[in-house]
């Protein structure tokens, strides 16, 4: 009976969750319900703690505008700017029509600090694919990482606040015709590196059934200069020790004035914002070991993966974090990243071979930041769970060929011009919410990465591409 209780509620604008009625906006063929808390506000005495369940409210909640984005301070890539601190909602779209219960897919959202779940429009991929897709925010930046010895949870309230998320997602799913026994959690950038630290965490054992990761894994690590100028090597693309977190948020407490939890919860979330801090937005994860050491120990969940990066990473990045390289640049960057080691990376990757040199810049980091990176992670995934792996390959999916995260406006609305691969990605990244496997029929077959099969995903070509050899991994095991 609960079964067809879903069902029937999945074709209604208002539906009945733990904490009360929701309303939201039919819209032919899928409803979306925007704004639904899924934790209590995080402010004053909850700055800085474990994310806690919404009050139950009376009556019908308006669930039909977004909630407020957690704090942010916007950046070159994101005009996007809020200060509110109320801003633990989830969104939810549910395509119209009888079915039996459709499997659920949480969206981690990425772009560092900056973002919110509401930018990402799950329509097309919930009515193609015949899913229920729930977008969320998360506390981010200094919000979502800050530690201080003493303080329980340091640097994880960002990650604490998936996991609710996820939590919600398991009371409530049912209610808009989801599958509770069926969750897939994916992401792109921090929201996969994200996905790639709740496998490895004990505490998210359990919530979710299947995982993607888009253009973030555990393993990336960053030479200097690599990503903004000037910025040093970051091993682990920044995860720290707790300890380390709780050092930092100590000097940035001082630098505030602020000598103990309470008058720092007190600062207006002005302040913080505008401090310039050093929180990083890649956090460790509440345990003594690293996501890269547990996942190099095989200690992660055992559910199907889906994980993979673009052709052309890095072009982005460099573009925006760096601008205009000039062949004058390129031997002092490849030194900078690569110490003694730099001739080498200059006789593997000349400026002649590219029509410019932020074009040879962006390849040595797409090949040796991702692409090591990404092979790495599937070996070792592959080694204890089926892996699926992929790389998004459409030269005109942006005017800079496949840069990074270009692939999600394939998922979520985006240019029409894409539409027939972005169908056919919507059917693989369904049918394995659904089964756990990619495969389906009229799409091409796409084996595990257990023989080493990379998929690549281009509107002409959708097969095996050689990746070691594209991005000469031979070249970069040493280095």
């Amino acid at each position: 009976m609960q079964n067809d209780a879903a069902r029937d509620t999945a074709r209604s604008d208002t539906v009945r969750t733990a904490t009360g009625d929701v309303r939201g906006v039919a819209k032919g063929d899928h409803v979306l319900f925007q704004g639904i808390p899924y934790a209590a506000p995080p402010k004053g005495e909850l700055r800085w703690s474990a994310p806690q369940r919404p009050e139950k409210w009376d009556g019908v909640r308006d669930a039909t505008k977004p909630g407020n984005p957690c704090p942010q301070v916007g950046s070159s890539y994101s005009e996007t700017k809020a200060t509110d601190e109320d801003c633990l909602f989830l969104n939810v779209t549910t395509p119209t029509g009888t079915s039996k219960p459709k499997p659920v897919m949480v969206w981690v959202h990425g772009d560092g600090a900056v973002g919110a779940g509401h930018f990402f429009d799950g329509s097309r991929l919930a009515v193609q694919g015949d899913v229920v897709v729930v977008t969320f925010n998360y506390r981010m930046g200094v919000f979502g990482g800050f530690g201080l010895p003493g303080l329980p949870g340091s640097g994880t309230f960002g990650l604490q606040d998936q996991r609710a998320a996820l939590e919600w997602v398991r009371r409530n799913a049912e209610a808009f015709g989801g599958d509770l026994g069926n969750v897939t959690l994916f992401g792109v950038s921090y929201g996969a590196t994200s996905v790639a630290a709740h496998l490895v965490s004990p505490a998210s054992e359990g919530l979710f059934d299947k995982a993607i990761m888009h253009s973030g894994f555990a393993l990336v690590d960053l030479p200097a200069e690599s990503w903004y100028p000037g910025l040093g090597a970051l091993p682990w693309l920044g995860w720290r020790e707790r300890t380390e977190i709780e050092g930092i948020g100590h000097t940035v407490a001082g630098e505030l004035g602020c000598n103990d939890l309470a008058c720092l919860r007190a600062l207006p979330s002005e302040k913080l914002l505008d401090h310039p801090q050093v929180m990083n937005i890649f956090q460790p994860i509440g345990y003594d070991e690293l996501p890269p050491d547990l996942l190099a120990a095989g200690r992660f969940a055992r559910v199907p993966v889906m994980s993979g990066a673009t052709k052309d990473e890095h072009r982005g990045i460099v573009d925006i974090f760096r601008g205009a390289v000039t062949a004058d640049d390129y031997p002092r960057l490849l030194a900078s990243a690569f110490g003694d080691r730099a001739a080498e990376v200059a006789a593997e990757y000349p400026l002649t071979d590219f029509a410019t040199p932020n074009l040879a810049w962006a390849q040595v980091l797409t090949d040796r930041v991702w692409a090591r990176a990404t092979f790495r992670q599937h070996r070792l995934l592959c080694a204890h769970t089926p892996t699926y792996a992929f790389e998004f390959a459409d030269p005109d999916a942006t005017g800079n060929g496949a840069t990074h995260s270009s692939d999600i406006g394939y998922l979520f609305p985006g240019n029409g011009e894409h539409r027939p691969l972005g169908d056919r990605m919507i059917r693989y990244w369904t049918n394995f919410a659904r089964s756990g496997n990619p495969n389906g029929e009229g799409l091409p077959t796409w084996p595990t990465f257990r023989e080493g099969h990379v998929q690549s995903l281009a509107p002409d070509a959708i097969g095996n591409v050689d990746y070691a050899k594209t991005h000469r991994l031979e070249f970069w095991a040493d280095k």
